[in-house]
């Protein structure tokens, strides 16, 4: 591991994925129907784009304790310095953030064309930001501020029109006696039961978010979910979570309970979670909670780029802001949600309501998104040739560009699909959006098989997979990361296949660039293609991230014309691996 950073994210993945293979998924008391489900999920699927919002009282040392830089993001300083619970609680008499605005807050994300706001309640400091009668150590009665900010910005919201949702940590706090805390606890402060914890504390502040705001919060989201919650005690929550049947809850509360939605971190999944609904969260800078010297704001280009990805994958962007102690957005947060909006003013229904586009492989030119027969084309490199083509064999009937919506562009049906006529001059220079509206569904044409390079050799990647499953269904691999790799193999029934045109056939080493967990053993692979096969064995590369290029053999592919290479894992194996792609090298005769 590189940084503690990558420690969490890492362990919070395995968790999931451990959850997930290992842990029978716990009844959900309120069973719902499709109908309903799908209503309840309604506005959250339009909405496409949201706020998250992490402030608290590690706004103050803002990165730096007793005059030294704590490293890693702003809201772990306790746990990254090892500050003593005692010493940590003492900055509540110091924070009193003034010039905290809800309506100005509001403002900024209904600017950018956010249409929901995530808000830290309880991070795992323990630190409550409004009022709770369960536990002092809140924002009202701990510091001079006296003041419920969660109660004020659910006036704000619903005065401009935004949903709100509270972010709660459930299993760390790291002031709770009892409760969790990753790395272990460090002050006999913090020694005790978690079950009590949970009973005493969570539980209770639970109940106060849900009830004491009205209609919110629409969202509750989980973090870093640790095995001391069991499924018996996560089902204590789940129990109160079942008396709003209109909340929205994530996959992190732990217990094997799924949630309502999948929550990548910091990444955009290659295909997104086809069948599911999920949420990619993402900083602006390098951290959460503010400190005051992360200057790495990301550009307002890449942050466009990641909210159009992630919707072209059906997905949402809660993108984070962190407020300083004195309840203040920092400038460049505001400016780049600021230029956002701008782009949503004009382009905002290639995001909204949408879904995924039809397309298996990304474009190379930008991505798609989807709204019934309107495809919505999302140009991040301007064609010098002044054309697109689309792999489709549905006639267009009609096509123009967001920004000049009266101004219709030329179509030609061919057989490569259909050909748009573009302007010489891209009208955005950050992505430009073209509206395609089709004679009806969209009915694909097969993408062209992979190539062979000049000198012979078949490089099959992750991004260029079909994923299956024998006997049909939804494989349980999918793709993941950056660059893409094949994941979540645990299942012997799901297989990997690349349709490849061979024009010089021969014998060809084979390399395999994958990872394998510490843990896994007999790591066995058939790759195949026709009457000709090679049986792979594979070790452990230590981790399923510690990624190595290994030589497993030779395969020998005789005909010509296009064939199909299968990926089969063996049928007994175990532990966790991720393919990144293999490459077949032509051996000299």
């Amino acid at each position: 591991m590189r940084s503690l950073a990558a420690f969490i994210l890492c362990s919070l993945a395995l968790m999931l994925k451990l959850q997930a293979a290992d842990h029978p998924v716990p009844a959900i008391q309120d069973a719902e129907t499709k109908e309903q489900r799908d209503a309840r999920m309604a506005w959250w699927r339009e909405a496409r784009f949201g706020m998250f919002i992490h402030w608290g009282l590690y706004a103050i040392p803002a990165g730096t304790w007793n005059g030294k830089k704590v490293p890693f993001i702003g809201e772990w300083i306790m746990n990254n310095g090892k500050i003593p619970v005692a010493d940590y609680k003492a900055l509540a008499a110091k924070f009193d953030p003034t010039q905290f605005d809800a309506d100005a807050w509001v403002a900024v994300a209904k600017a950018a064309g956010m249409k929901y706001i995530v808000i830290t309640s309880k991070h795992h400091d323990g630190f409550a930001m409004f009022k709770s009668d369960a536990n002092p150590f809140n924002i009202v009665d701990a510091t001079p501020f006296k003041r419920d900010p969660l109660k004020e910005l659910a006036a704000a919201c619903r005065k401009q029109g935004i949903k709100l949702g509270f972010y709660y940590s459930q299993d760390q706090d790291w002031t709770a006696p009892g409760a969790a805390a990753m790395g272990g606890h460090w002050d006999k402060a913090q020694d005790g039961d978690f079950a009590t914890y949970l009973q005493t504390k969570a539980i209770p502040q639970i109940k106060e978010l849900l009830t004491n705001y009205g209609d919110f919060p629409a969202v509750l989201w989980f973090d870093t979910p640790t095995r001391e919650m069991k499924p018996d005690l996560a089902a204590q929550i789940v129990d109160v979570l079942n008396q709003h049947p209109n909340l929205i809850w994530n996959n992190r509360l732990g217990g094997g309970y799924p949630g309502d939605t999948e929550t990548p971190e910091q990444t955009i999944p290659p295909t997104g979670f086809p069948g599911r609904d999920w949420e990619t969260c993402m900083t602006i800078n390098g951290t959460w909670g503010y400190k005051s010297d992360d200057k790495n704001w990301k550009s307002t280009e890449a942050l466009l780029h990641n909210l159009i990805d992630i919707a072209s994958k059906g997905g949402n962007y809660l993108l984070n802001v962190g407020p300083d102690a004195r309840g203040v957005i920092p400038q460049p947060e505001v400016d780049r949600l600021k230029a956002i909006g701008k782009w949503m003013d004009v382009n905002g229904e290639a995001i909204y309501g949408t879904h995924a586009g039809p397309f298996p492989r990304t474009p190379p030119w930008g991505r798609v998104t989807q709204k019934g027969n309107r495809l919505y084309l999302h140009v991040f490199t301007w064609p010098q040739e002044g054309k697109l083509i689309l792999p489709v064999k549905n006639t267009v009937t009609k096509a123009f560009l967001l920004a000049s919506p009266n101004q219709p562009l030329q179509t030609t049906s061919g057989d490569s699909g259909v050909e748009i006529k573009l302007p010489t001059t891209a009208p955005d220079p950050i992505a430009s959006v073209i509206a395609v509206d089709l004679d009806g569904p969209v009915v694909m044409l097969p993408p062209p098989p992979l190539t062979q390079e000049s000198d012979g050799s078949i490089l099959l990647q992750a991004a260029e997979v079909d994923l299956e499953r024998d006997g049909g269904g939804e494989p349980y691999a999918r793709l993941e990361g950056a660059p893409p790799n094949i994941g979540y193999w645990i299942h012997a029934g799901d297989y990997a296949q690349w349709n490849v045109r061979i024009s010089k056939p021969g014998t060809f080493d084979v390399s395999l660039d994958y990872a394998a967990e510490s843990s896994a053993h007999g790591i066995d692979h058939t790759l195949a293609t026709g009457d000709q096969s090679l049986s792979i064995a594979l070790k452990s590369t230590g981790g399923w991230g510690s990624y190595q290029t290994v030589k497993v053999g030779r395969l020998s592919i005789a005909q010509t014309g296009v064939i199909l290479l299968t990926l089969k894992r063996g049928p007994d194996e175990k532990g966790a691996r991720n393919l990144r792609s293999i490459l077949l090298a032509p051996v000299a005769p």
